[in-house]
């Protein structure tokens, strides 16, 4: 099972060393630095979407889950390249680091709650009735909407770019 886990990894390389080209080609193309960088990571949040039916791809054949997750690992990477740069965008140098650092807190502690929640009830539930497909079922949908949820944060409580002024 290493081999299948590793070629995830190889492809998420593919967006964490490229999640910047795509952002990049459209500031190339006169947009604002802003909306580039807000419409990749749509575009980005929309490839994470497709994980939620990695287990009937898993059904169909299990090359077809991996390329599935591999896809949604590297749209994670391309997603996390840009919201460090938007951070770095907005945030004077000075405060850029506090900022990163305060959203990494963040979202260790959200991981750290959210498996903590997911290990002690969710999975132990379904495991004890003989469901545990149906947890991670949930689980995929939760990885999967993720992203646009938080894209549609964003985009609601920073409507435009403003440098946020220390």
């Amino acid at each position: 099972m290493a081999f299948p886990v590793a070629i995830v990894y190889m492809i998420s390389t593919i967006g964490s060393v490229g999640g910047g080209y795509l952002p990049m080609a459209f500031i190339n193309n006169n947009w604002p630095a802003f909306k580039a960088r807000k419409t990749s990571m749509f575009i980005y949040a929309m490839c994470v979407f497709p994980v939620v039916i990695s287990q009937w791809a898993g059904q169909i054949n299990m090359w077809l889950a991996v390329l599935v997750i591999g896809i949604a690992a590297a749209a994670h990477q391309a997603w996390s390249a840009n919201i460090f740069t938007t951070v770095s965008d907005m945030f004077p140098k000075k405060a850029t680091a506090s900022v990163t650092g305060i959203g990494g807190m963040a979202g260790g502690i959200g991981g750290i709650v959210l498996t903590w929640a997911i290990q002690k009830n969710m999975f132990v539930y379904y495991r004890e009735i003989g469901q545990i497909e149906t947890a991670y079922f949930i689980m995929f949908w939760i990885c999967g909407a993720a992203y646009l949820l938080a894209w549609l944060l964003m985009h609601f409580l920073v409507p435009r770019m403003e440098k946020v002024k220390i």
